[in-house]
Protein backbone atom coordinates (compact mmCIF):
# COMPACT_ATOMS: atom_id res chain seq x y z
CA UNK A 1 0.00 0.00 0.00
CA UNK A 2 1.64 3.26 -1.19
CA UNK A 3 1.84 5.49 2.21
CA UNK A 4 4.79 5.81 4.29
CA UNK A 5 4.58 3.64 7.85
CA UNK A 6 6.99 2.66 10.25
CA UNK A 7 7.48 0.48 13.15
CA UNK A 8 9.97 -0.37 16.05
CA UNK A 9 13.18 1.44 16.42
CA UNK A 10 15.08 3.28 13.64
CA UNK A 11 18.00 5.34 13.12
CA UNK A 12 17.82 8.96 12.97
CA UNK A 13 19.32 8.48 9.56
CA UNK A 14 19.33 5.64 7.02
CA UNK A 15 22.54 3.92 5.46
CA UNK A 16 24.21 5.02 9.18
CA UNK A 17 25.36 3.24 11.95
CA UNK A 18 22.90 1.75 14.10
CA UNK A 19 24.44 -0.22 17.09
CA UNK A 20 22.64 -3.13 19.45
CA UNK A 21 23.25 -2.61 23.15
CA UNK A 22 26.31 -4.83 23.28
CA UNK A 23 28.04 -1.79 20.49
CA UNK A 24 26.94 -4.34 16.94
CA UNK A 25 25.62 -3.20 14.64
CA UNK A 26 22.15 -4.12 13.36
CA UNK A 27 22.19 -5.24 9.83
CA UNK A 28 19.95 -3.03 7.17
CA UNK A 29 18.00 -4.17 4.63
CA UNK A 30 16.88 -2.54 1.80
CA UNK A 31 13.68 -4.42 0.27
CA UNK A 32 12.72 -2.90 -3.18
CA UNK A 33 10.92 -3.18 -6.14
CA UNK A 34 11.58 -2.83 -9.44
CA UNK A 35 15.04 -2.20 -8.83
CA UNK A 36 15.61 0.98 -7.05
CA UNK A 37 13.15 2.86 -8.75
CA UNK A 38 9.68 2.08 -6.92
CA UNK A 39 8.18 1.30 -3.17
CA UNK A 40 10.63 0.11 -0.63
CA UNK A 41 10.84 -0.54 3.18
CA UNK A 42 14.11 -0.40 5.23
CA UNK A 43 14.30 -3.11 7.74
CA UNK A 44 16.73 -3.38 10.34
CA UNK A 45 18.01 -6.99 11.78
CA UNK A 46 19.58 -8.32 14.67
CA UNK A 47 21.54 -10.68 12.26
CA UNK A 48 22.19 -10.60 8.85
CA UNK A 49 19.13 -12.23 6.19
CA UNK A 50 21.74 -14.19 4.55
CA UNK A 51 22.86 -16.52 6.94
CA UNK A 52 21.61 -19.21 4.88
CA UNK A 53 22.79 -23.22 6.53
CA UNK A 54 21.17 -25.75 4.14
CA UNK A 55 18.95 -25.34 1.05
CA UNK A 56 16.80 -28.79 0.51
CA UNK A 57 15.74 -30.81 -2.86
CA UNK A 58 12.96 -28.52 -4.38
CA UNK A 59 9.83 -29.98 -5.66
CA UNK A 60 6.87 -28.34 -8.31
CA UNK A 61 3.71 -26.76 -7.39
CA UNK A 62 3.32 -25.92 -10.83
CA UNK A 63 -0.60 -25.90 -11.76
CA UNK A 64 -1.34 -28.21 -14.98
CA UNK A 65 -4.08 -27.54 -17.10
CA UNK A 66 -6.72 -30.10 -17.67
CA UNK A 67 -8.62 -27.74 -20.18
CA UNK A 68 -6.63 -25.55 -22.01
CA UNK A 69 -9.09 -23.66 -23.95
CA UNK A 70 -13.00 -22.64 -22.65
CA UNK A 71 -15.71 -21.41 -24.07
CA UNK A 72 -18.44 -22.27 -21.77
CA UNK A 73 -20.07 -20.98 -18.91
CA UNK A 74 -18.67 -22.92 -16.03
CA UNK A 75 -19.46 -23.35 -12.06
CA UNK A 76 -17.19 -24.80 -9.29
CA UNK A 77 -18.23 -25.82 -5.84
CA UNK A 78 -15.15 -24.95 -4.12
CA UNK A 79 -16.43 -26.29 -0.42
CA UNK A 80 -16.11 -29.93 -1.99
CA UNK A 81 -12.68 -29.47 -1.99
CA UNK A 82 -11.39 -31.61 0.56
CA UNK A 83 -9.81 -29.67 4.11
CA UNK A 84 -5.96 -30.14 4.96
CA UNK A 85 -4.09 -29.61 7.95
CA UNK A 86 -1.18 -27.94 6.31
CA UNK A 87 -1.65 -24.55 4.96
CA UNK A 88 0.38 -24.84 1.57
CA UNK A 89 -0.84 -28.63 1.18
CA UNK A 90 -4.28 -26.82 0.95
CA UNK A 91 -3.87 -24.93 -1.47
CA UNK A 92 -5.33 -26.13 -5.05
CA UNK A 93 -4.57 -23.71 -8.04
CA UNK A 94 -8.63 -23.93 -9.71
CA UNK A 95 -7.73 -21.10 -12.50
CA UNK A 96 -4.80 -19.82 -14.16
CA UNK A 97 -3.03 -17.63 -17.15
CA UNK A 98 -0.01 -15.54 -17.66
CA UNK A 99 -0.70 -13.26 -14.96
CA UNK A 100 -2.36 -14.58 -12.20
CA UNK A 101 -3.23 -18.19 -10.32
CA UNK A 102 -6.93 -18.34 -8.52
CA UNK A 103 -6.58 -20.65 -5.87
CA UNK A 104 -8.36 -21.75 -2.95
CA UNK A 105 -7.15 -23.19 0.52
CA UNK A 106 -9.02 -25.18 3.32
CA UNK A 107 -5.99 -25.37 6.39
CA UNK A 108 -7.01 -26.62 9.34
CA UNK A 109 -3.97 -25.66 11.33
CA UNK A 110 -1.52 -22.88 11.87
CA UNK A 111 2.31 -22.69 10.33
CA UNK A 112 4.37 -23.56 13.08
CA UNK A 113 6.93 -25.46 11.89
CA UNK A 114 7.98 -23.16 8.84
CA UNK A 115 7.68 -19.99 7.11
CA UNK A 116 6.57 -18.74 3.48
CA UNK A 117 7.61 -16.65 1.28
CA UNK A 118 6.12 -15.94 -2.99
CA UNK A 119 9.62 -14.67 -4.28
CA UNK A 120 7.05 -14.25 -7.62
CA UNK A 121 3.86 -13.36 -7.02
CA UNK A 122 1.80 -10.49 -4.45
CA UNK A 123 -0.91 -12.80 -2.59
CA UNK A 124 -4.40 -11.45 -2.10
CA UNK A 125 -5.76 -14.18 0.92
CA UNK A 126 -9.68 -13.45 1.23
CA UNK A 127 -10.90 -15.09 4.49
CA UNK A 128 -13.88 -16.48 3.65
CA UNK A 129 -13.94 -18.61 6.91
CA UNK A 130 -11.99 -18.39 9.92
CA UNK A 131 -9.53 -15.96 11.67
CA UNK A 132 -6.26 -15.60 13.27
CA UNK A 133 -2.92 -13.22 12.83
CA UNK A 134 -1.48 -13.11 10.00
CA UNK A 135 2.52 -13.06 11.41
CA UNK A 136 5.61 -11.02 9.11
CA UNK A 137 8.66 -9.64 9.65
CA UNK A 138 6.85 -6.20 9.60
CA UNK A 139 4.35 -6.96 12.26
CA UNK A 140 0.97 -8.83 12.73
CA UNK A 141 -2.24 -8.37 11.14
CA UNK A 142 -4.95 -9.16 13.03
CA UNK A 143 -7.65 -11.49 10.49
CA UNK A 144 -11.32 -12.29 10.16
CA UNK A 145 -14.14 -13.23 7.80
CA UNK A 146 -14.20 -10.58 4.97
CA UNK A 147 -10.11 -9.48 4.93
CA UNK A 148 -8.42 -9.44 2.25
CA UNK A 149 -4.65 -9.79 3.36
CA UNK A 150 -2.42 -8.37 0.62
CA UNK A 151 0.89 -9.81 1.09
CA UNK A 152 3.66 -8.60 -1.49
CA UNK A 153 6.39 -10.50 -2.96
CA UNK A 154 9.06 -11.59 -0.75
CA UNK A 155 7.43 -11.30 2.30
CA UNK A 156 8.19 -14.05 4.71
CA UNK A 157 5.10 -14.75 6.23
CA UNK A 158 3.07 -17.79 8.50
CA UNK A 159 -0.79 -18.02 8.68
CA UNK A 160 -1.68 -18.80 12.60
CA UNK A 161 -5.09 -19.70 12.84
CA UNK A 162 -7.18 -19.14 16.08
CA UNK A 163 -9.58 -21.37 14.06
CA UNK A 164 -9.81 -25.17 12.74
CA UNK A 165 -12.41 -24.24 9.76
CA UNK A 166 -10.80 -22.40 7.03
CA UNK A 167 -11.69 -21.35 3.78
CA UNK A 168 -9.58 -18.74 1.43
CA UNK A 169 -9.42 -17.55 -1.75
CA UNK A 170 -6.07 -16.64 -2.65
CA UNK A 171 -4.58 -15.07 -5.96
CA UNK A 172 -1.75 -14.73 -6.74
CA UNK A 173 -0.39 -11.94 -9.22
CA UNK A 174 2.90 -11.75 -10.87
CA UNK A 175 2.44 -8.04 -11.17
CA UNK A 176 2.27 -5.72 -8.45
CA UNK A 177 -1.29 -5.12 -6.65
CA UNK A 178 -2.92 -1.70 -6.03
CA UNK A 179 -6.02 0.21 -5.82
CA UNK A 180 -7.42 1.66 -8.42
CA UNK A 181 -6.11 4.15 -10.12
CA UNK A 182 -8.89 6.23 -10.46
CA UNK A 183 -9.23 7.06 -6.80
CA UNK A 184 -5.68 8.59 -6.05
CA UNK A 185 -4.94 11.79 -6.42
CA UNK A 186 -1.24 12.64 -8.14
CA UNK A 187 0.31 11.92 -4.47
CA UNK A 188 -1.26 8.72 -4.49
CA UNK A 189 -3.58 9.79 -1.47
CA UNK A 190 -7.21 8.22 -1.55
CA UNK A 191 -9.56 10.94 -3.40
CA UNK A 192 -12.96 11.92 -2.11
CA UNK A 193 -15.23 9.80 -4.23
CA UNK A 194 -12.83 6.80 -3.55
CA UNK A 195 -15.24 3.85 -1.97
CA UNK A 196 -12.28 3.36 0.90
CA UNK A 197 -9.66 5.37 2.16
CA UNK A 198 -6.51 5.26 4.51
CA UNK A 199 -8.57 5.33 7.41
CA UNK A 200 -9.70 1.52 6.74
CA UNK A 201 -6.75 -0.10 6.20
CA UNK A 202 -5.07 -2.59 8.42
CA UNK A 203 -1.56 -2.06 9.10
CA UNK A 204 1.08 -4.49 10.60
CA UNK A 205 1.28 -3.64 14.25
CA UNK A 206 2.63 -5.69 17.28
CA UNK A 207 6.24 -5.76 16.11
CA UNK A 208 8.11 -8.90 17.71
CA UNK A 209 11.87 -9.13 17.87
CA UNK A 210 12.86 -12.66 17.53
CA UNK A 211 16.56 -12.28 18.37
CA UNK A 212 16.90 -16.30 18.54
CA UNK A 213 19.69 -19.07 16.72
CA UNK A 214 18.68 -22.82 15.41
CA UNK A 215 17.34 -23.95 12.00
CA UNK A 216 14.36 -22.04 11.21
CA UNK A 217 12.81 -23.33 7.77
CA UNK A 218 11.36 -21.10 5.05
CA UNK A 219 9.69 -22.41 1.78
CA UNK A 220 10.37 -20.00 -0.25
CA UNK A 221 8.49 -20.40 -4.45
CA UNK A 222 10.37 -19.45 -7.10
CA UNK A 223 8.92 -20.28 -10.51
CA UNK A 224 6.41 -22.58 -9.42
CA UNK A 225 8.93 -24.84 -7.39
CA UNK A 226 9.08 -24.88 -3.31
CA UNK A 227 12.62 -24.32 -2.42
CA UNK A 228 13.30 -25.44 1.34
CA UNK A 229 15.58 -22.90 2.63
CA UNK A 230 17.10 -23.78 6.15
CA UNK A 231 18.32 -20.26 8.07
CA UNK A 232 20.48 -19.91 10.69
CA UNK A 233 18.67 -17.10 12.57
CA UNK A 234 14.84 -16.61 13.26
CA UNK A 235 13.23 -14.66 9.67
CA UNK A 236 11.05 -12.40 12.30
CA UNK A 237 14.43 -10.51 14.08
CA UNK A 238 13.85 -6.86 13.15
CA UNK A 239 13.93 -4.15 15.57
CA UNK A 240 12.57 -1.74 13.13
CA UNK A 241 11.61 -0.79 9.77
CA UNK A 242 9.88 1.79 7.75
CA UNK A 243 8.92 2.58 3.93
CA UNK A 244 5.83 1.86 1.87
CA UNK A 245 6.64 -1.57 0.76
CA UNK A 246 5.18 -3.82 3.74
CA UNK A 247 1.49 -6.32 4.12
CA UNK A 248 -1.58 -4.95 4.70
CA UNK A 249 -5.29 -6.31 5.51
CA UNK A 250 -8.52 -4.60 3.93
CA UNK A 251 -12.26 -5.61 5.41
CA UNK A 252 -14.78 -6.44 2.34
CA UNK A 253 -17.20 -5.24 4.86
CA UNK A 254 -15.73 -1.39 4.95
CA UNK A 255 -15.90 -1.11 1.17
CA UNK A 256 -18.52 1.61 0.51
CA UNK A 257 -20.75 0.58 -2.64
CA UNK A 258 -21.15 3.12 -5.62
CA UNK A 259 -24.88 3.71 -6.60
CA UNK A 260 -27.31 5.17 -9.00
CA UNK A 261 -30.40 5.75 -9.98
CA UNK A 262 -29.91 3.63 -12.74
CA UNK A 263 -27.89 0.12 -12.54
CA UNK A 264 -23.70 0.58 -12.37
CA UNK A 265 -21.82 -1.31 -14.19
CA UNK A 266 -18.93 -3.65 -12.61
CA UNK A 267 -16.27 -0.97 -12.48
CA UNK A 268 -17.65 0.56 -9.84
CA UNK A 269 -16.96 -2.36 -7.49
CA UNK A 270 -12.97 -2.52 -8.30
CA UNK A 271 -11.25 -3.42 -5.09
CA UNK A 272 -7.97 -3.81 -6.42
CA UNK A 273 -5.90 -4.17 -9.67
CA UNK A 274 -3.15 -6.28 -11.29
CA UNK A 275 -1.51 -6.04 -14.66
CA UNK A 276 -4.64 -7.37 -16.68
CA UNK A 277 -6.93 -8.29 -14.14
CA UNK A 278 -8.99 -6.63 -11.42
CA UNK A 279 -10.39 -7.69 -8.08
CA UNK A 280 -13.71 -6.21 -7.10
CA UNK A 281 -16.12 -6.38 -4.31
CA UNK A 282 -19.83 -6.94 -4.44
CA UNK A 283 -21.38 -6.04 -1.20
CA UNK A 284 -24.62 -4.91 0.51
CA UNK A 285 -25.99 -2.34 -1.05
CA UNK A 286 -29.26 0.10 -1.84
CA UNK A 287 -31.03 -0.96 -5.36
CA UNK A 288 -30.82 1.63 -8.10
CA UNK A 289 -34.02 4.33 -7.45
CA UNK A 290 -35.10 5.22 -10.77
CA UNK A 291 -38.85 4.65 -10.53
CA UNK A 292 -38.17 2.31 -13.90
CA UNK A 293 -35.06 0.99 -12.97
CA UNK A 294 -34.17 -2.84 -13.36
CA UNK A 295 -31.66 -3.81 -10.25
CA UNK A 296 -30.74 -7.07 -11.87
CA UNK A 297 -28.14 -6.83 -14.06
CA UNK A 298 -28.82 -6.67 -18.03
CA UNK A 299 -27.23 -9.41 -20.16
CA UNK A 300 -23.59 -8.96 -20.67
CA UNK A 301 -20.85 -10.50 -23.50
CA UNK A 302 -17.68 -10.70 -22.39
CA UNK A 303 -15.47 -9.46 -25.16
CA UNK A 304 -12.35 -8.89 -23.71
CA UNK A 305 -11.79 -10.61 -20.68
CA UNK A 306 -12.66 -14.03 -18.34
CA UNK A 307 -15.18 -12.95 -15.32
CA UNK A 308 -15.14 -14.93 -12.41
CA UNK A 309 -17.05 -14.76 -9.03
CA UNK A 310 -16.63 -16.31 -5.99
CA UNK A 311 -19.70 -16.24 -4.26
CA UNK A 312 -19.34 -15.08 -0.58
CA UNK A 313 -22.69 -15.19 1.21
CA UNK A 314 -26.27 -13.51 0.74
CA UNK A 315 -29.03 -13.90 -1.40
CA UNK A 316 -27.83 -13.12 -5.26
CA UNK A 317 -30.95 -11.74 -7.26
CA UNK A 318 -29.90 -12.22 -10.23
CA UNK A 319 -28.90 -16.53 -10.25
CA UNK A 320 -30.43 -19.60 -9.09
CA UNK A 321 -28.71 -22.21 -6.81
CA UNK A 322 -25.95 -20.25 -5.94
CA UNK A 323 -23.81 -21.75 -2.93
CA UNK A 324 -21.36 -20.55 -0.44
CA UNK A 325 -17.58 -20.81 -2.00
CA UNK A 326 -18.98 -21.72 -5.70
CA UNK A 327 -16.70 -19.78 -8.82
CA UNK A 328 -18.76 -19.03 -11.90
CA UNK A 329 -16.45 -18.87 -15.16
CA UNK A 330 -18.29 -16.79 -17.97
CA UNK A 331 -15.57 -16.76 -20.44
CA UNK A 332 -14.73 -14.37 -23.20
CA UNK A 333 -16.87 -14.65 -26.58
CA UNK A 334 -20.19 -15.38 -25.00
CA UNK A 335 -22.94 -13.30 -23.33
CA UNK A 336 -23.70 -14.50 -19.81
CA UNK A 337 -26.45 -12.36 -17.63
CA UNK A 338 -29.88 -13.12 -15.20
CA UNK A 339 -31.42 -16.74 -15.14
CA UNK A 340 -34.72 -16.49 -16.15
CA UNK A 341 -37.77 -14.92 -13.93
CA UNK A 342 -34.77 -12.64 -11.82
CA UNK A 343 -34.93 -9.41 -13.67
CA UNK A 344 -39.17 -9.33 -12.93
CA UNK A 345 -38.31 -10.55 -9.56
CA UNK A 346 -35.56 -7.72 -9.09
CA UNK A 347 -38.12 -4.90 -10.29
CA UNK A 348 -39.57 -3.07 -7.01
CA UNK A 349 -36.86 -4.53 -4.71
CA UNK A 350 -34.83 -1.65 -2.50
CA UNK A 351 -31.73 -3.34 -1.77
CA UNK A 352 -29.26 -6.47 -1.57
CA UNK A 353 -27.50 -8.22 0.80
CA UNK A 354 -25.18 -10.57 -1.52
CA UNK A 355 -21.06 -10.57 -1.21
CA UNK A 356 -18.99 -11.84 -3.56
CA UNK A 357 -15.91 -11.11 -4.95
CA UNK A 358 -14.83 -10.94 -8.95
CA UNK A 359 -11.88 -11.37 -10.61
CA UNK A 360 -11.61 -10.33 -13.82
CA UNK A 361 -8.99 -11.17 -16.15
CA UNK A 362 -8.26 -9.98 -19.85
CA UNK A 363 -6.69 -12.98 -21.04
CA UNK A 364 -8.54 -16.49 -20.80
CA UNK A 365 -7.83 -18.64 -17.95
CA UNK A 366 -7.05 -22.15 -18.45
CA UNK A 367 -8.89 -24.88 -16.03
CA UNK A 368 -6.96 -27.62 -13.39
CA UNK A 369 -8.39 -30.38 -13.05
CA UNK A 370 -9.16 -30.00 -9.14
CA UNK A 371 -11.92 -27.20 -10.63
CA UNK A 372 -13.03 -29.83 -13.05
CA UNK A 373 -13.64 -32.46 -10.14
CA UNK A 374 -16.03 -29.81 -8.12
CA UNK A 375 -17.48 -28.68 -11.53
CA UNK A 376 -21.74 -28.54 -11.70
CA UNK A 377 -21.61 -29.69 -15.35
CA UNK A 378 -25.13 -28.58 -15.81
CA UNK A 379 -24.43 -24.70 -15.20
CA UNK A 380 -23.78 -23.90 -18.64
CA UNK A 381 -27.73 -25.37 -19.07
CA UNK A 382 -29.25 -23.03 -16.25
CA UNK A 383 -30.44 -20.60 -18.53
CA UNK A 384 -32.89 -23.04 -20.08
CA UNK A 385 -33.44 -24.84 -17.75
Amino acid sequence: MPFYHRLGKLPEKRHTQFRKPDGTLYAEELISTEGFSSLYSLVYHCHPPTLVKEIEHAHSVAPVAAMPKNLRNRSFLTFHTAPKDDYLESRVVMLFNRDLYLTVAAPRKSMTDYFYKNADADEVIFIHEGSGNLKTLYGNIPFEYGDYLVVPRGVIYQMEFHTENNRLLITESFSPIKPPKRYLNQFGQFLEHSPYCERDIKLPTNLETHDEHGDFKVLIKKQDLIYPYIYATHPFDAIGWDGYQYPYGFSIHNYEPITGRIHMPPPIHQTFEGHNFVICSFVPRMYDYHPNSIPAPYNHSNVDSDEVLYYVDGDFMSRKHVERGMISLHPKGIPHGPHPGTVEKSIGKTETKELAVMIDPFYPLEITQAALDCEDPHYYKSWVE
